[in-house]
């Protein structure tokens, strides 16, 4: 029996399978809203056949945007127009959903990859940004303010508030953003974090904020709604952020009660040097898993079938997460599936789609047409 297609859970949250879809950002929203586009986009990814899908990295407050067309919930409008595509997508498929809070710190103010990616001015239409210390991500970008002790507040407040509109909604669960560079890894890799003071120096000190906004958010949301963190596990710049530190803030989320981890790396400084190549992150995620116990989400170029399910089978993580693969082929769980002898759930309006070889492809007996 295929071990990609048992079923798994993330504390309270249960997927049918072990495949997620990673979140994505669309650059889409407008003033933080949802968009038709996110209707379409979300909507058939939600009838994929994947285990659980992640909605895209979603800021917590407006200077939190990587660019302006990030999507958002820190107000009223921003939740009634996410909430038009939630209900949509659950009148056809029951896929658990997971909005991934985060804060892109001094990545903030940007413009959207196919325009460039570069940091938008204050005069042209960007904002200040922020970070743990007032260091630019590159040396020709502008610099950050350095949060004093009222923006920390403020930015805690405002990932408990997204979290209980999270919660309002009726998602599953939570991924709080501390990876690729955004505010939270900002924190914890002492490439960024140069501060003096209880949140800086010391690797306890480093992980003081992060592991605050996680405290605020696990307390804003009731126990039966799922919370974890997805992580960078190393900057891929020597006297970063890396794997021992990863493990460490690991065990002291599980401590905290973290539902799962999931892990990535990089995107703290254009020094890093990433050896791309498939599965190149796995490692990581396999020695957190084993040193911690924590349910582990793998990601990056996991591609093939075969590949996603040795993953699973061997013990290295516990769920597979796909991006950019899953963007180019929507039904890469239904084709995982029918080359591991697994099942999915599907609409019945796709049940007659099924190649007759694989007739037990939807667990759907019924696939004839008048």
């Amino acid at each position: 029996m295929s071990q990609l297609f048992t079923p798994y859970s993330l504390g309270p949250l249960t997927a049918r399978n072990r495949i997620a879809i990673a979140p994505m950002c669309q650059y889409s929203a407008e003033n933080g809203d949802a968009t038709d586009w996110h209707m379409i986009h979300l909507g058939h990814l939600a009838l994929s056949g994947a285990g659980v899908l992640f909605i895209e990295a979603t800021a917590v407050e407006p200077v939190g945007r990587i660019t302006p067309g990030d999507l958002g919930l820190w107000s009223d409008q921003n939740e009634g127009a996410l909430q038009a595509v939630v209900r949509a997508i659950r009148r056809h498929s029951t896929i658990p959903l997971v909005v991934q809070l985060g804060h892109a710190g001094r990545k903030a103010s940007s413009a959207a990859p196919w325009e460039g990616g570069k940091m938008i001015a204050p005069e042209q239409g960007g904002w200040q940004t922020v970070a743990p210390s007032a260091i630019p991500h590159a040396p020709d970008e502008p610099t950050p303010d350095a949060l004093d002790d009222a923006g920390l507040q403020r930015v805690v407040a405002a990932f408990a508030e997204s979290a209980r509109r999270a919660h309002r909604l009726g998602l599953d669960g939570i991924e709080i953003h501390a990876a690729h560079g955004y505010l939270l890894h900002q924190f914890l890799s002492p490439l960024s974090n140069l501060r003096e003071d209880r949140y800086g120096g010391s690797l306890e000190n480093r992980m003081r904020f992060p592991l605050e906004v996680y405290d605020a958010v696990r307390a804003a949301v009731p126990a039966s709604m799922a919370v974890g963190v997805r992580i960078s596990a190393t900057d891929w710049v020597e006297g970063g952020w890396e794997i021992e530190q990863s493990t460490a803030f690991a065990q002291a989320l599980k401590a905290r009660g973290a539902d799962f981890i999931h892990v990535s790396s990089g995107g703290v400084s254009p020094l890093q040097k990433i050896p791309v190549g498939p599965g190149y992150q796995v490692n990581f995620a396999a020695r957190i898993r084993h040193d911690t116990g924590l349910p582990t989400i793998a990601v990056g170029m996991i591609t093939d079938p075969a590949q996603a399910e040795s993953i699973v089978a061997s013990g290295q993580a516990d769920m597979v997460a796909l991006a950019r693969g899953i963007l180019y082929d929507p039904r890469w769980a239904w084709h995982a599936a029918a080359a591991l002898g697994g099942s999915v759930e599907a609409p019945q309006q796709y049940w007659r789609s099924q190649p007759s070889q694989y007739r037990q492809l939807f667990g759907a007996t019924t696939t004839g047409q008048r």
